[in-house]
């Protein structure tokens, strides 16, 4: 059974794991950059690597969930997030460098919201959609505190002092995830607590369901773009549009202050709304949020709301 108190745990590892992980290179990017002399196309290439080797093991690590529960791989990826930040922190070439980063990829895995969604999917089978939109509120506030904790972590030791520092924190998140419970849900899931409506089909043809597919890849693919593309730069992107750094740091807090509001509507109203309503809805706040962007060298503010309706369609 999944109670409240674990998904209050589930959900405060995944602001960590989140901040430590996904948005590090937004925060430290362009320190590594200055410290080691590598360029900045060699540096990001170290995230884009490990996002390539997230995508690779998740079928893998989707079998070992299901077969052993979220468990022994939530643990095991707290080590290896350990591991990688250990690894990041003493790298002096890049082959050290991609290790480290590979170590990461295969950590966020093990440990960000597909592990967590499928070991509460493995507990409670369709009662865990309600639970698994809890955890991302909490998950959603990791840019907003780990972009500040890494900024000055970083300017108090160095780059390579804050990944040690991760690699501390990336402990702390044993204990929540030696707290997954080891159950299986029936073979029948437990469809009765989740509200069914009869709906007329959107596709009525087999050209019809392979044109919307290959729109809703083109969708996700096109949104899981600018999504790291943004975690990665958002900073950047801010100082380079001419607020300072510190400015930029806190400005670009927002973000997940609006990805956890827009997350916390969905919990409250999107039951009530048409799913192609609701897709239209949020990502008419983009076009606005990069209109924002372009003045945010002008105006902190206009930077701000940038950052905060930036991620509101994601």
């Amino acid at each position: 059974m999944i109670t409240q108190g674990l998904v209050w745990r589930l959900g405060l590892s995944q602001l960590l794991c989140w901040g430590l992980s996904y948005y590090l290179i937004g925060v430290l990017g362009e320190r590594i950059v200055a410290e080691t002399g590598w360029s900045a196309t060699l540096v990001y290439s170290g995230f884009s690597g490990a996002l390539v080797v997230m995508g690779l093991a998740s079928p893998l690590l989707g079998r070992m969930v299901d077969r052993h529960g979220g468990r022994p791989v939530m643990m095991a990826g707290s080590l290896l997030l350990a591991a990688g930040y250990v690894g990041l922190s003493l790298a002096r070439d890049l082959v050290s460098n991609a290790a480290a980063w590979a170590c990461l990829g295969l950590a966020m895995r093990m440990t960000l919201y597909e592990a967590a969604f499928a070991a509460l999917a493995r507990i409670g089978g369709a009662s865990a959609r309600r639970p698994i939109a809890q955890i991302t509120l909490l998950g959603g506030l990791a840019s907003t505190v780990f972009w500040p904790v890494g900024n000055a972590l970083a300017e108090a030791f160095g780059w390579r002092g804050a990944a040690l520092a991760y690699a501390g924190i990336a402990l702390l998140t044993l204990p929540l995830h030696a707290t997954i419970p080891d159950e299986r849900h029936g073979s029948q899931p437990d469809y009765a607590s989740v509200e069914r409506k009869d709906a007329a089909p959107l596709t009525r043809s087999r050209g019809d369901r392979l044109l919307a597919g290959a729109l809703y890849a083109l969708m996700v693919s096109v949104a899981a773009f600018l999504n790291s593309g943004m975690s990665a730069h958002m900073i950047s992107i801010l100082t380079g549009l001419g607020l300072s750094a510190g400015v930029a740091v806190w400005a670009a807090t927002l973000r997940g202050v609006g990805q956890s509001l827009a997350r916390l509507c969905e919990v409250l109203f999107g039951g009530r709304l048409d799913p192609l309503a609701l897709g239209l809805l949020a990502s008419s706040f983009l076009p606005v949020a990069f209109v924002a962007g372009l003045f945010g060298g002008a105006s902190a503010l206009a930077g701000a709301a940038f950052a905060f309706a930036e991620v509101a369609w994601t």
